[in-house]
């Protein structure tokens, strides 16, 4: 998959990840998208470098959904501070 794949795969991740996550977010959504797409490239490509699927499997998308989650947990903490 290529970058654009992976951005438009971190894209869909921000926004499911948006969904899944508790709480209440005063982010936007255009900051859910970016930090969706920067937890998709994480997760994608440290997945792929770890051996844990390869590209294009569904457990791509899972690992980038668990990876902008992530993200908007460590912003919403940093946030806090």
């Amino acid at each position: 998959m290529g970058i654009i794949g992976t951005i438009f795969i971190g894209f869909l991740a921000g926004l499911v990840a948006r969904f899944l996550k508790p709480g209440d977010d005063s982010m936007g959504w255009i900051m859910t998208i970016l930090l969706g797409i920067a937890g998709s490239l994480a997760a994608t490509y440290g997945g792929q470098a770890l051996g844990l699927y390869q590209a294009g499997e569904g457990a791509g998308f899972v690992g980038a959904v668990v990876g902008a989650i992530v993200l908007l947990v460590i912003y919403g903490l940093i946030k806090k501070k």
